[in-house]
Parts: C-alpha cells; sequence; structure tokens
C-alpha cells in the first residue's frame, strides 16, 4: 500500500486587512490594527501565500492541515475572504482547518470561524451534541483529532487554553482509538511548551497528562511562525511535536520565510514510519526543499 502524505501548513494571516469601521477598532482591536499597518502587513504577504500553496498542491498530498490565524482582527469582513481561500485549496473532505486566537481575536465574533468553516473541521459524525471540538476525522490510515485553543484575550496577550469540557471529551476521544490500528494526528495551534508567558496554552500541562497515558503518533501546530519540533512522553515512547512558519511570512528578524510540512506515513510491521519534508520559499517566491526527517 503506498504511503499517505499529509501536509501542513499554518498562520496564513491572510492579506490584505478590510477596510476598518472605526467602531470596530475599539479595545484589542486597536492595538492589533495599529501593529498590522505599522509592521505585518510588511512581512505576511498574499504573493508568498499563493506561490506555497501551489507548490504545495503541485506535490499532490492526501490531506492538508492548517493549523489557525486565517485572518488577523477577526474583522467580519475577513470571514468571506477567509472562505474563498480555503476553497481555492481545497474540499472540506480534502482539507482540516482548526481556529488560532486571531480567529476568535474578540468576543463580538469568536464564533464567526465557525459559521464560515464549519464543515472543514466537522468530524466525521458532524457535531455530537452541537460541540465543535474535539472533532474526529478518519482519512486513509489517520484518526485527525482537531482541538481549539482559541480564546479571545486581553490586548497584548495571545494565550490559548483548553477548557475542562473539551479536554475530558479530548480523553474520551483517546481512549476511545488506543485500541485501534490508526496513525493518530493531534492538530492544535498554539504550542505545548512555551517561554513566553504571553503566546502559551495555559492548560498545556493537564493536555501533556492525557498524551502521557494515551498517547497520539503526531502533534502539529502554528503560532510561534518557526520551524519547532520537541518531544513529549507518550504511554510507549516520545511523541513528536511539530511547529511550522507562518505560510504568508518573508523572513523577518528570528522568523524564517514561508514553509510547509509533508509527512508521509505507512504501516511498517507492527508500527508506522513517518517522514518528514520541510518546503520553504525563498525571496525570490521560489519553493524548494529545506531538508528531510525520519520521525519514526
Amino acid at each position: 500500500m503506498a504511503a499517505f502524505t499529509l501536509a501542513h501548513l499554518s498562520d496564513p494571516h491572510l492579506a490584505p486587512l478590510p477596510v476598518a469601521r472605526l467602531r470596530d477598532l475599539a479595545g484589542k482591536r486597536a492595538f492589533g490594527y495599529l501593529n498590522w499597518i505599522r509592521n505585518r502587513h510588511k512581512f505576511h504577504r498574499r504573493d508568498v501565500l499563493d506561490a506555497l500553496v501551489s507548490d504545495m498542491q503541485a506535490q499532490a498530498p492526501d490531506h492538508i492541515a492548517i493549523t489557525g490565524d486565517l485572518v488577523n482582527l477577526a474583522l467580519e469582513a475577513e470571514f468571506a475572504p477567509s472562505r474563498a481561500w480555503l476553497e481555492s485549496v481545497g474540499a472540506p473532505d480534502r482539507v482540516t482547518v482548526i481556529p488560532g486566537n486571531h480567529d476568535a481575536y474578540v468576543r463580538a465574533t469568536r464564533h464567526h470561524f465557525a459559521e464560515a468553516w464549519g464543515h472543514y473541521f466537522d468530524g466525521d459524525d458532524g457535531r455530537d451534541g452541537g460541540v465543535m471540538f474535539p472533532s474526529l476525522r478518519r482519512r486513509g490510515p489517520l484518526a485527525l483529532i482537531s482541538v481549539s485553543s482559541a480564546v479571545p484575550t486581553p490586548p497584548l496577550m495571545a494565550t490559548g487554553r483548553l477548557g475542562r469540557t473539551q479536554l475530558d471529551k479530548l480523553e474520551g476521544v483517546l481512549a476511545g482509538l488506543s485500541a485501534e490500528q490508526a496513525f493518530r494526528v493531534l492538530l492544535i495551534h498554539h504550542p505545548l511548551h512555551s517561554d513566553s508567558r504571553v503566546k502559551r496554552l495555559t492548560d498545556s500541562s493537564k493536555l501533556l497528562a492525557l498524551l502521557k497515558q494515551h498517547g497520539v503518533e503526531l502533534i502539529l501546530h502554528g503560532h510561534d511562525h518557526v520551524h519547532s519540533t520537541i518531544w513529549i512522553d507518550g504511554p510507549n515512547g516520545a511523541i513528536p511535536v511539530i511547529g511550522v512558519p507562518s505560510a504568508s511570512a518573508v523572513a523577518h528578524g528570528r522568523y524564517p520565510g514561508a514553509a510547509y510540512n509533508l509527512f508521509s506515513i505507512e504501516r511498517d510491521g507492527d508500527g508506522w514510519r513517518c517522514e518528514q519534508t520541510i518546503r520553504s520559499i525563498d525571496d525570490k517566491l521560489r519553493v524548494h526543499e529545506l531538508r528531510q526527517t525520519r520521525l519514526s
């Protein structure tokens, strides 16, 4: 049987930012808007994103995972373009999306992502009792488990939280998968470890405890806009946790240019073989292979 290929990109921060009305820029959005017009618009470019996605589609992955931050300020006017962009990437059965903190930036529009992209993260059984997350999708040998760490936060904060209800349901999902021969992939926006008080996942210790007990084969995230690989404890060995740069970024400061990951996954005896390929963009919008790593 041929290997299953999963592509992973994150944090497209779709540009351009729509014209904002004055009444939309109260509170946290005022800080975000100033940051965008002064800095971020220079580093998040649509031509970079389009070149990266075109290369990814040319690799013909079996499925695509996008781990959040499609929009910037969660303005109402951002969600229709984000849906159109998602449709250009692929159909809901070929693409799985989770929200990031920018997609739930303020309380007033924190649920708009669900209205715009719901079919891109609904589980195979729909929404159990109306609950969006965690959701479970089976694609080939994969069990894709999506959780949401996206919550509105005060100005200058970008923390995430799963919450007790979501963690309890996640424990049930993981326990139910433990006896199956599936390659389990957890999708989350925030990293599981962070040195930043303002960007961390506040209940990461509870999630780490669940994963140590029940395990998955791979964890994918965004948020930090850098290449990242750490290993956490699982019940049968270490679990790789992989982060990826922003899919629309030009290299600046400590942040690398846009990149995406390809994971080739296949059975290997009683276990799994998983190989990661990183493809990255240069300043002439050419995408090339950065490196390959065998994870298991």
